[in-house]
């Protein structure tokens, strides 16, 4: 058995600009219709030139800190998932360090797609184990639209920005909600269904040469669609398995928010209804990393969680990658 792992803090933050649907039929050769009956999005927010990831993910982790009751001083460790950093060097994580006025902390950015948070959940939850007094920041920090084609209506309608974060810690220090379990997987096999290949040392930028659609998200939709519902139901199912419970067990789910299709296909293989998954994706978009410490945060907030429940957490990304975790609140 693990050490107990705990979540002492949420917060949340989204960029100032919103942007509808109406306001893609401006830019895109798309329709507000053929939005929301393919995702499920009405609306997503878009960060500007002064929001980049780094900037995102500290108003999201002075958020968590505030709820935790802490000052940055309190911390020990800061992982960041995301797959859209301010830039490939320096990490976003140690340009966060920086900028909530900290040195010398061990400071990495974690690249698992839209799994992101939830893998750094689960290191989080490793560190506490070597190290009972640790105060780690988590955070899922995305400006997906950094890296989205507005020339492909497919997959530019899907993403939005935004940061969440969560401040873990140890059994030195417990929180008011419990880490039960968590699950990780990931299959690179298959990961050419949905890529960024431009940039990395495979496929390299040369100066002076145009920016192709290579640096921009590609997807095969259709497949994607296929392996993310099986992957999150089956790794839900899975966790759930271990720890003697099932689906029913559980008092809400929330799920990547990727599309309404998808959430509602998982939930369906699930065995359960709809009035027990969290949806915020037609709010918010595709966030990728942030998606999940987002709808987290959002749902502690209005009063949907309550002490006493059990949260189920799953998510689908690129590499492919996957994971779910069981919380106690």
């Amino acid at each position: 058995m693990s050490s107990p792992c705990y979540i002492s803090g949420l917060g949340l933050h989204l960029p100032r600009t919103a942007m509808t649907n109406a306001d893609l039929e401006r830019m895109v050769d798309t329709s507000d219709e053929w939005i929301v009956t393919r995702t499920g999005i009405t609306n997503r927010y878009f960060a500007q030139g002064d929001e980049p990831c780094s900037v995102l993910a500290f108003n999201a982790a002075r958020k968590a800190l505030d709820n935790a009751g802490l000052a940055p001083q309190d911390l020990t460790h800061i992982f960041v998932g995301t797959f859209s950093g301010d830039y490939n060097l320096p990490t976003t994580a140690c340009l966060l360090q920086d900028m909530l006025g900290l040195k010398g902390l061990p400071a990495f950015d974690l690249a698992a797609a839209c799994s992101g948070f939830l893998y750094c959940l689960e290191t989080a939850r490793a560190f506490t184990c070597l190290h009972p007094e640790a105060r780690i920041l988590v955070v899922g920090s995305e400006v997906c639209t950094s890296r989205v084609n507005f020339e492909d209506r497919t997959t530019c309608v899907l993403f939005g920005d935004g940061a969440g974060a969560a401040i873990v810690t140890g059994a030195a220090n417990p929180g008011p909600v419990k880490v039960l379990d968590a699950m990780l997987k990931a299959d690179g096999s298959v990961g050419g269904l949905l890529t960024i290949h431009g940039g990395g040392s495979a496929c390299k930028p040369v100066l002076g040469q145009p920016v192709g659609p290579e640096y921009f998200v590609q997807m095969n939709g259709r497949d994607v669609f296929k392996y993310a519902v099986r992957c999150m139901a089956e790794v839900s199912e899975t966790v759930l398995e271990r720890n003697g419970l099932t689906a029913d067990d559980v008092d809400l789910i929330i799920p990547h928010q990727a599309n309404i299709r998808i959430i509602e296909a998982i939930a369906k293989k699930l065995d359960v209804g709809m009035d027990k998954v969290y949806v915020n994706v037609d709010r918010i978009g595709n966030t990728s990393a942030a998606s999940i410490p987002i709808a987290l945060t959002e749902a502690v907030a209005i009063g949907r969680i309550q002490p006493g429940m059990k949260v189920l957490l799953s998510s689908f990304g690129g590499g492919f990658t996957w994971a779910s975790a069981l919380l106690q609140f």
